[in-house]
This record gives structure tokens, C-alpha cells and sequence, in this order.
């Protein structure tokens, strides 16, 4: 098994390994799988090399923000996922669900008691830097954090890419070694892996782990939790199987459609994949191998940099359909993995690009034909049928077909009394439904109404100014939309 790159690997304190100490630690917070793995790879050389068993902790809090049965629901069934992969593989795995906020207190400083060394995921946005940075210096061993978040490692470069296309170009001129260094399907397989049971009893009495009913992640389950209870169940199951499921689903029955229809709504050729690659449930890297595979692709049939320098198409050598795929997988995705990386205030209104800051204020007092509350928008309750239809979809099934999620974010800076309060709800809003949500491609697509990675565009309009105009009715003659709306449309009875 190959070493994981140094490249994605951040060392959190100054402690050092404990020889001495009962196992490896590998605390899953990012990446929920245990195929694909770079950060549980880490932890298998650890053990490897130091002769000791492998402990996996996942845990589940349940006082983070916008916590739901919708999340809560998704994360169980992941858990559920590989609490069966490590019992097949002979592997200890502690799944913990914290049944009130604070009951997990003390659990990880206990564990890492014991530990040799302790090694997580380094994901750059939402709460998980804060917590991972608040703990690391009250570990007594070394902690690590592993980046398997995408292709192209986040620290392979400190430079942050204002537009697609340069980050595009970037990747063309050095993408190529990372396509030979994908993580190893199987980590747990590795022959030197001691595999006897290592969790200490102590732990399990005062932090029982999850049991099989609780992971079953039924609604009597969840309606226990002191979570929200009004933010129900997405329209898709979370964990391995299922994200593996869809995938082979996407490749084999609509990725050949993609670039034609993905911006058609009645008939969605979209991956689906987004949420799993949030949670972690399946990687990038995975996505990638059974994409290149359906096109019978190897490395050796890129084309020439210089020739396709930074163009969307051309580079790769596969099918059109397939271009257009990747370069919304690493191209569009993976920009916002480089913004949380390199810019703390990646979610602060004062990150946008200058030309987006200067004509959003110049406009800011301009007259607003539509004001709604901010629940009014979570209500569906606009004057706007596609608008409406889109926020429904939202709340009762956790997704937005891709091309109105941008029609969604321009009206509502459209129909708010300030720019700052429109990221305020736009954020509220996504983050709260979607599945998808709190994650850096989240915030790309919430920042990208508002101009980031985006150019000043003309004419110039009222409260747009120079920010990139949509409307519903170039929507709606541009897109096929009849059965969608009949889905969706709150009058309909949604």
C-alpha cells in the first residue's frame, strides 16, 4: 500500500506518537467511508507501523447548527454502512450518537488517552476546523488531519483562485501526477493490519455505542433527539451503498445525456451525488474511477495543455457528457474546497470580489419592486411560480434541480432589502434543507450570486447593478418545465 502524499497531510499540535500506547486512532468526521479512504489509509500505516490495532471513532453530535431529522437521518445510515464493512473486516469501529447536547464531553480525550496517535480529516468548512483546532493542543499525542476531500490535494497551493476558468487552467498544468495517487480501494485489507478488539470497556460503559435499532434511523428513533424535528427525511438514504448505488445508476443511464439536459428540470440527468460526496460517503476519487472507466479512459489520453488552456472541454479526452461531468467534479467543486482552505472569512459578505461589493452598495438603495421575509421565502410564499417550486423541492426533499438553485439565489437578492440579507437567508435556507448544505461547494453556488467567481456584466441593472442578471421568464422559455412545476408547485398540494 502506497504512502499517503505529505501534500495532504496537516500535523494540528506539537505533541508526538506514544509507542507505547494501546492503538491508532483514526476519528472520522468528514470522510464517513472506509473504501477510498486517504485519511483512514494514514491511520492503517500508523498501525501498520507500529504494530498496533486500529480503532475507528465516528462520532454524531447533536448541537451543531441546523441539526434535523434530514441530517441526522443521512449521517445514521452512513454509520450503519460501516459499522457492517468494519465487523466484516475484523476491525474495531466505536459509532457514538450523543443523545443530548454535551453528553459526548470528554469522549475523544479519553480515547486518545490510550492512543499511539490520533488522525482525522481535514475539511475545510462549516464547524469542523473550529473543533478540530479546539481540541489538538488538549490531545496528549499527536494528531494529524488527512485531506481525501477531492483530485487535487487543498495545500498543493496557497494561491486562491478567483474564477473557474484560471482554476481550470491550473489544474490542466498540474493535475496529472494526482490522477496515478488515488487512495487504495480497501484499506482494512492490508495483510499487517492487527485487527483485535481495542476499544476500552471503560468507554463503552459511560458512552454506550450505537446500537443497531438506534442506526436504523427510523422516525421513532430520530423523533428522540433534540434536533429539529420540522426538517424531515430527505427524498434519498445516506451512506456507502446507497451513494455507490447511485453512482452506478448515474454512469450507466444518464451520465450520457449530461451535457444536453442537465439544465432541464423535467427530466434531471443530474448526478445526484452531491450529498454523498458531503458526508464523505463516497469519494471523489471513486466517482472519478467508474467515470474513466465507462469511457475506457487512461491518463495517457489527455490531450495537450497547451492546446485546450483552460477551455471546459478538449483535455481530458473522453465524451463531451463526460467532460462536462468532470469539470463540475473537480473543476466547480473543488474551487470551493480552495477557497475554505485559504480564506477563513470564506462564508462573510466582505469575501466577495471588490466589483461585486462596489455595485451592490452603489445599488443598494435602489427600489425593489418584491419584498418578502425571510419566512415568507422559506414558506414559498413569493409571487413567483418557478421561485416557489424550487424552494419546495428544497424543503421536502432536501435537493434543487442545479439550474434554478441559481435562478432561486438571484431573486432572492432580487426581492431583499440589502445584498447582506439576502447571503444571510440564502445561507439560512440551504443550509437548514438541503442535504447537501454547509459544505464549500454550497458556498461557491450562495457566493456566485452575488459575484464571486463570476466578472461584471452588462447592462447595467437596478439593484443588480453589475452582478449577473436572471430572470424567471427567460427561465421559463429557455427550460422545460411543465412536469416539474406540476411536482412541485406548493398549490399543488406540496
Amino acid at each position: 500500500m502506497a504512502a499517503v502524499d505529505e501534500l495532504r497531510i496537516e500535523n494540528c499540535n506539537q505533541a508526538d506518537v506514544n509507542s507505547d500506547g494501546q492503538y491508532v486512532v483514526y476519528w472520522m468526521i468528514a470522510n464517513r467511508r472506509l473504501h477510498y479512504n486517504f485519511s483512514l489509509q494514514r491511520a492503517v500505516e500508523w498501525a501498520v507501523e507500529l504494530k498496533k490495532p486500529l480503532l475507528i471513532f465516528e462520532a454524531l453530535r447533536c448541537g451543531y447548527e441546523w441539526a434535523s431529522v434530514r441530517l441526522h437521518r443521512f449521517v445514521l445510515q452512513g454509520m450503519a454502512d460501516n459499522k457492517a464493512v468494519a465487523s466484516k473486516a475484523g476491525v474495531s469501529y466505536l459509532p457514538y450518537v450523543e443523545p443530548e447536547h454535551g453528553d459526548g464531553s470528554g469522549l475523544l480525550k479519553r480515547i486518545a488517552k490510550d492512543a499511539c496517535v490520533v488522525v482525522t480529516d481535514d475539511f475545510p468548512c462549516f464547524f469542523l476546523p473550529r473543533m478540530v483546532k479546539a481540541v489538538a493542543d488538549r490531545l496528549p499525542v499527536k494528531l494529524e488531519a488527512v485531506d481525501s476531500n477531492g483530485i487535487y490535494p487543498m495545500r498543493h497551493t496557497d494561491r486562491i483562485f478567483t474564477r473557474a476558468f484560471s482554476f481550470r487552467n491550473h489544474l490542466q498544468k498540474t493535475l496529472t501526477p494526482f490522477l496515478e495517487d488515488f487512495p487504495v480501494r480497501d484499506p482494512l485489507s492490508h495483510k499487517s493490519l492487527n485487527k483485535q478488539d481495542c476499544i476500552p470497556k471503560d468507554v463503552t460503559k459511560r458512552w454506550p455505542p450505537a446500537s443497531d435499532k438506534l442506526l436504523s434511523a427510523s422516525a421513532d428513533v430520530l423523533a428522540e433527539f433534540p434536533i429539529d424535528q420540522t426538517v424531515g427525511p430527505a427524498f434519498l438514504d445516506g451512506g456507502e451503498v446507497a451513494a455507490r448505488k447511485q453512482t452506478n445508476a448515474f454512469v450507466k443511464k444518464r451520465l450520457e445525456r449530461y451535457a444536453d439536459d442537465r439544465n432541464q428540470p423535467d427530466d434531471d440527468p443530474s448526478s445526484g451525488l452531491s450529498p454523498y460526496l458531503h458526508f464523505g460517503h463516497i469519494s471523489a476519487h471513486e466517482v472519478f474511477q467508474k467515470v474513466a472507466a465507462s469511457e475506457e479512459w487512461s491518463t495517457g489520453d489527455l490531450n495537450d495543455v497547451k492546446k485546450t488552456k483552460g477551455s471546459r472541454s478538449g483535455w481530458w479526452g473522453m465524451s463531451p457528457a463526460a467532460e462536462s461531468f468532470l469539470d463540475e467534479l473537480i473543476t466547480w467543486r473543488e474551487i470551493g474546497y480552495n477557497a475554505c482552505c485559504h480564506d477563513k472569512n470564506y462564508a462573510e459578505y466582505d469575501s466577495l470580489p471588490d466589483f461585486a461589493k462596489t455595485t451592490l452598495e452603489e445599488h443598494a438603495d435602489d427600489e425593489r419592486e418584491f419584498i418578502y421575509s425571510h419566512e415568507e421565502f422559506q414558506n414559498a410564499a413569493t409571487h413567483d411560480e418557478i421561485w416557489n417550486a424550487a424552494q419546495s423541492q428544497l424543503v421536502t426533499e432536501g435537493r434543487m434541480h442545479n439550474y434554478l438553485r441559481m435562478l432561486w439565489g438571484k431573486k432572492i437578492l432580487e426581492w431583499t432589502e440589502t445584498p447582506q440579507q439576502a447571503l444571510d437567508i440564502m445561507i439560512d435556507l440551504n443550509n437548514r434543507y438541503a442535504v447537501d448544505g454547509r459544505n464549500p461547494n454550497s458556498y461557491s453556488g450562495i457566493f456566485w450570486v452575488l459575484g464571486r467567481y463570476d466578472r461584471a456584466w452588462g447592462p447595467e441593472r437596478p439593484v443588480f447593478g453589475k452582478i449577473r442578471f436572471m430572470s424567471s421568464d427567460s427561465t421559463r422559455k429557455k427550460l422545460k418545465l411543465k412536469g416539474y412545476l406540476e411536482r412541485y408547485s406548493p398549490s399543488d398540494g406540496d
